[in-house]
């Protein structure tokens, strides 16, 4: 009975040092699996920040002159980027300057853009994406694009104004500690098509200035920039006023000085932070809905609505409509004689605030007679 009793006492030894054992056993898998998730995770970003290639947007849409060396100087971006380390996507599709597509890009590259190649809702896209520390870089005519858009002019540097034909001068180097400079020496002789600027950001850091004495037809003076970065509203703008030529985009020194402004864009690669935008996000367009009031209108010139939701439309030659959007009826009110040779006619109307006490429209046209003679006119408009 003792050596039961015995052996029954040992049982439970046996048992707490399993227990010990799948204990310690538990333990050390915790600790390897939670160092293996710390290693992934580091291993992660660190990845993510220096191994990834950086990725640019090369951009080449025009709606001016269009420069015959987009074709050569696109092909020797990729093969200059390829040679770096720099993966490159290229466009001509306005479309594409989403939040969704632009944040995959360290830097966009505009190439010899000329003319107004973004609508509204893609302009605001692409503040966006500076404002979230996005990169730029201009080549050429890229100050030859999007005049109307103020914030744009101080993102490229300046504006277009005018060129001599194409000839040999002399740039001298302003910075030899940038990447785009610093392999070139103190001056850099070569043959090129020269701009002159208006509108400069006083703002920028100049790379390259122009010798005026060394060519004909400079107009900024002296002080004479070629090439030049800054950081802008979140994000780093390099501009270059070289390019204009084939022969350009097969120059050592030329490829080089685009490198460095392209690694200057693209700068350590960080995430971009949309949360520091202060344009606002645009809407979805899907969240739209288009009701067509009216078609087949003579010279439209101006609408006006009413309290009640109906509106009234004028046209150059003297129709006034009236628009009811719920009922879908359009109809022609009156016909008002009018002189409309030229440019003259109806041309602007305003509803009185207090329309609905007092009834008056103002009329802006030109009554009929020997010549044009604009006046505005007061009327009653009821029932």
């Amino acid at each position: 009975m003792s050596q039961i009793c015995s052996g029954n006492s040992r049982k439970p030894y046996f048992s707490r040092a399993k227990s010990n054992t799948a204990m310690q056993l538990s333990n050390r898998v915790s600790v390897l699996l939670r160092f293996a998730i710390f290693l992934f995770f580091l291993l992660f970003f660190a990845c993510d920040k220096n191994d990834i290639p950086a990725r640019i947007l090369i951009f080449s849409k025009t709606e001016g002159f269009r420069h015959d060396c987009i074709p050569t100087a696109t092909a020797a971006l990729r093969k200059l980027c390829a040679d770096n380390g720099i993966a490159v996507d290229t466009s001509e599709e306005s479309e594409i300057f989403t939040e969704k597509n632009l944040k995959r890009y360290n830097a966009v590259v505009f190439l010899n853009t000329t003319g107004d190649v973004l609508n509204p809702a893609q302009e605001a896209e692409f503040e966006r994406y500076i404002q979230a520390g996005g990169g730029f870089v201009g080549i050429h005519s890229a100050t030859d694009t999007e005049y109307g858009w103020t914030w744009f002019g101080g993102l490229v540097g300046g504006y277009f104004n005018g060129h001599p034909d194409q000839q040999t001068a002399t740039l001298h180097v302003k910075d030899h500690d940038h990447p785009a400079t610093k392999h070139l020496g103190d001056t850099w002789t070569r043959w090129d098509e020269w701009y002159n600027f208006k509108n400069l950001n006083p703002n920028v850091n100049v790379l390259l200035t122009i010798d005026e004495s060394t060519y004909q037809g400079g107009t900024n003076g002296a002080n004479h920039p070629m090439s030049w970065y800054h950081e802008y509203d979140g994000g780093r703008a390099f501009y270059t006023a070289l390019g204009h030529t084939k022969e350009s985009y097969a120059e050592k020194e030329f490829l080089q000085h685009l490198l460095g402004g392209i690694q200057y864009a693209i700068g350590k690669k960080k995430r971009l932070n949309y949360s520091a935008c202060r344009t606002p996000e645009q809407p979805d367009p899907t969240r739209f809905v288009k009701t067509v009031f009216a078609e087949d209108l003579t010279e439209p010139m101006q609408f006006g609505m009413f309290p009640d939701g109906r509106i009234l439309l004028i046209e150059r030659r003297g129709a006034i409509k009236l628009i009811d959007p719920r009922a879908g009826i359009l109809k022609i009110v009156h016909k008002l004689p009018v002189w409309s040779e030229e440019e003259d006619g109806l041309m602007g109307l305003a509803i009185d605030p207090n329309w609905e006490k007092n009834h008056w429209i103002y009329l802006y046209y030109s009554p009929p007679g020997e010549e044009a003679v604009n006046q505005i006119s007061r009327f009653v408009f009821e029932n």
